[in-house]
Formats: structure tokens, sequence, C-alpha cells
């Protein structure tokens, strides 16, 4: 996966296109992230207790990886994003500054 959790992204594609945002979580089996505050669908929730109210509350929803940017940390521009192989470990890199995504 060349997202990772924590990382800041930007929508390319939907009804939230061009909103940047912080990924929460992200699912490689089926190739979907979580971001905050983007593609957000309404969640009805019953009442657990006896005198409390149902309601209804605004959760974010999966998006597919292939729509999400990552914007890089050293050059703060939406980057398609490489790979490179060190002797002991892979990292990514900025195809635009050629800088390193440090991770998590």
């Amino acid at each position: 996966m060349k997202i990772k959790k924590g990382d800041t992204v930007k929508l390319i594609s939907g009804k939230d296109a061009g909103k940047t945002g912080k990924v929460v979580k992200v699912f490689p089996k089926i190739s979907k992230a979580i971001v905050e505050n983007i593609n957000l669908v309404v969640k009805h929730v019953k009442p657990r207790r006896q005198y409390e109210k149902g309601q209804r509350v605004s959760v974010p929803a999966a998006v597919d990886i292939s729509n999400l940017m990552l914007i890089c940390p050293k050059c703060s521009r939406t980057t398609r994003v490489g790979m490179k192989v060190l002797p002991k470990s892979k990292v990514r890199i900025c195809k635009k500054c050629n800088g390193e995504i440090s991770s998590l």
C-alpha cells in the first residue's frame, strides 16, 4: 500500500473532490481507506435506554485508494508515490521532489 495511516491526502474524484484530510484507517485487502471529514454518510442510531432519543450521526465512509492522492510533507504538493529499496528496508518517495516520505 502506498497510502498509510496518518498520511495527508487529497480526494481527486467523487462528491468531496478537492478536499484534504488525514487517513484514519486503511483496509489493504479491499484497497480502501477512511479519511477524516471526507465522504460523510448519515448513520441512524437507535435509542439504547428507555428515555433516550434516537439520533442521526455523520460518520466517514471508506473511499477507494485510487481516488486519493498523497500530499508530500516536504514540498506540500499532491504527488504519486514511488518506492526506493535501501539495504535494510523499502522507503516511499515523492515523485516530484524525490524526498523521502516518513511512515509511522
